[in-house]
């Protein structure tokens, strides 16, 4: 059985953690899977698509098509299987527009309508995808994943003047980062000896705490992850940041570190406050976790043990393999989170755009 995956480039994250990532689970069930970037051009992909019969099953990732290019693709797939980890139907936090683009929620529904089975990588996108249409006996929620037997737990903590938080991501992502530079500088000046441990392939400058720039690469980056004491995430409270999956998230607990992160979207779930890290909004609950956690290496490596036994539970490959296969191949799987366990209407389609309500 062949399934060919359509993705904006075989090396993106995306693609690497959501597909190439189940590729085993894949080959162990009699599937080969083929990964091609979507072509440029009109004439190239029409081509693309038209080729598309050759496979049992194509997996479409994130990218939304022009109508025209849409019904080719569901003319020649014989199963098409929609997968997506971001609020897609909206433009990203930091765009100076707003959220709300017509063009593309009108994309997003066509796609999920037409797809034979559509994997939403949280609750709150698949209620997105429920609101704009889609069957939700097609809807499978199946988060992204991470494998825990790549990362080394982080050592013992060693003796230093000063915790060092670790932040991993990409230059787009590095904005929020950015944004709350007033945050990094009071926690800095509050918390003698505080280091920034940045893993990207861009770096911010703050006054203080100090930045340590460490260029990413797929073969230190598990190692480098381990080598700090927190790992922090802070995303903006908008409609593109609860669309997002809570990688970095995952690395640090697989990296065994316990985690701070403001209380918006995948933090709420991924986090248990108290156990495996803290959930901190205003600054002085951060400094009051980072305090917490600088002057007790106890507690950092409780929840850090805590943060790597609960990603192993609920957010490994091997866990969702199962899952995935199913989707692919039109199987029922006891394994999959159904759309049911989404959100409640209430909660969710508030935040929708009212084209989608």
């Amino acid at each position: 059985m062949k399934a060919l995956a359509l993705v904006d480039a075989p090396d993106h994250v995306c693609c690497r953690y959501r597909l190439r990532a189940f590729e085993p689970a894949l080959a162990a069930a009699g599937w080969t899977l083929t990964v091609e970037a979507l072509a440029p051009g009109p004439l190239a992909r029409s081509r693309q698509l038209a080729l598309a019969s050759r496979c049992d099953v194509v997996i479409l990732q994130r990218k939304l098509l022009p109508a025209w290019q849409l019904a080719l693709l569901r003319r020649t797939a014989r199963r098409l299987v929609y997968d997506f980890d971001d609020a897609v139907l909206y433009r990203d936090s930091y765009d100076p527009r707003g959220p709300n683009c017509p063009r593309r929620a009108a994309r997003f529904a066509r796609t999920v309508r037409h797809a034979d089975a559509v994997l939403a990588g949280n609750d709150f996108l698949a209620e997105c995808a429920r609101a704009a249409g889609a069957r939700a006996e097609r809807i499978q929620i199946l988060p992204t994943c991470v494998d825990p037997r790549r990362y080394r737990a982080a050592a013992p903590a060693l003796p230093r003047d000063g915790l060092h938080l670790v932040w991993v991501g990409s230059s787009s992502t590095l904005q929020g980062l950015e944004q709350r530079r007033t945050l990094w500088e009071y926690l800095g000046r509050a918390l003698p000896g505080l280091r920034l441990r940045v893993i990207g392939d861009r770096f911010p400058h703050f006054e203080t705490p100090p930045v340590i720039p460490v260029l990413w690469k797929e073969t230190t980056e598990a190692a480098e992850l381990a080598a700090g004491d927190v790992g922090i995430s802070w995303v903006p409270d908008d409609l593109w940041s609860r669309g997002k999956c809570g990688l970095k998230l995952l690395q640090y607990q697989a990296a065994g570190l316990p985690v701070v992160a403001n209380p918006v979207g995948v933090h709420l779930r991924i986090i248990a406050p108290g156990v495996s890290g803290f959930l901190a909004e205003e600054p002085d609950e951060w400094l009051a976790a980072l305090r917490a956690l600088a002057a007790d290496p106890g507690l950092r490596a409780r929840m850090g043990r805590a943060a790597r036994a609960a990603v192993a539970a609920d957010y490994a490959v091997a866990r969702w393999g199962p899952a995935f296969v199913a989707a692919v191949a039109g199987a029922p799987s006891p394994h999959a989170a159904p759309a049911d366990e989404a959100a409640s209407d209430r909660d969710v389609s508030r935040a929708l755009a009212p084209g989608l309500r």
